[in-house]
């Protein structure tokens, strides 16, 4: 990194803020690895990463901010601090004890609200699951999953009243409502939401592309089908996968 700053026209030229959304489109490579298990493709991605981490820390020394050791003695200054159980005289029966803790110390540092750690640009689905996840910690929960169906039964009746009001501005606040109350019945249920919807867009895109090719194994192009013939092929292809 110190040989590319100082000979590469283009790393260079980098910033904190040019650096950015290459950042992000690398952890979302990275997430990518996940959900599909990809190994070899986990240890790449990890590679670029570090790699940000590395350029970041570089630029932080050149504006004589922080270094690369100043990085990595905060993190572990971080972890001694939020595990007194192991480092500490602390005692816990199991994890949900380990994370009021840290929720707890995280309060002593100086953090006024338990949602400060739920950064504001952080994508909606995986954002509500977040703070859902941190109210849990100070018992802002509900008992039990047939609480959170009747949650969601009412907030999906609150919209299609809206609906039939046609005012949008409420519409789309009830909606929200519905994908909030959705995700907090996946929690209970322990499903991921964020993996599970990644999953079925998946389905989706694997089973309309069939649909395309049955289209053109019939010398038909979607663009002169009606949704009925379409919906056909559809169930063809549903059909299909069943079997398998």
């Amino acid at each position: 990194m110190d040989e590319l700053r100082e000979q590469c026209p283009w790393d260079k030229k980098q910033t904190i803020h040019t650096l950015q959304p290459q950042t992000l489109e690398e952890v979302y490579e990275l997430s990518e690895t996940i959900v599909n298990e990809n190994w070899q493709g986990l240890k790449e991605e990890l590679g670029d990463l570090l790699l940000h981490i590395m350029f970041y820390s570089k630029i932080g020394s050149e504006q004589h901010q922080f270094t690369l050791d100043d990085v990595i003695e905060g993190v572990c200054n971080k972890l001694i601090n939020r595990h007194p159980h192991i480092y500490g005289n602390v005692t816990v029966k199991n994890a949900a004890d380990v994370t009021q803790n840290w929720e707890k110390i995280k309060q002593q540092e100086g953090k006024k609200s338990i949602l400060s750690g739920v950064p504001n640009s952080m994508p909606a689905l995986i954002k509500a699951l977040r703070l859902q996840e941190k109210t849990k910690q100070v018992g802002f929960e509900w008992e039990n999953t047939e609480q959170v169906k009747d949650k969601v039964e009412e907030e999906l009746n609150e919209l299609y009243d809206a609906v039939e009001g046609g005012n949008q501005n409420e519409i789309e606040d009830e909606l929200g409502d519905v994908l909030f109350a959705l995700i907090n019945y996946a929690r209970f249920v322990k499903v991921d939401p964020e993996r599970a919807l990644e999953q079925t867009n998946k389905k989706f895109i694997r089973r309309f592309r069939l649909v395309e090719d049955m289209a053109r194994a019939e010398g038909k192009s979607l663009h002169d089908m009606n949704l009925w013939e379409m919906d056909a092929l559809w169930n063809k292809v549903k059909e299909l996968e069943s079997k398998k």
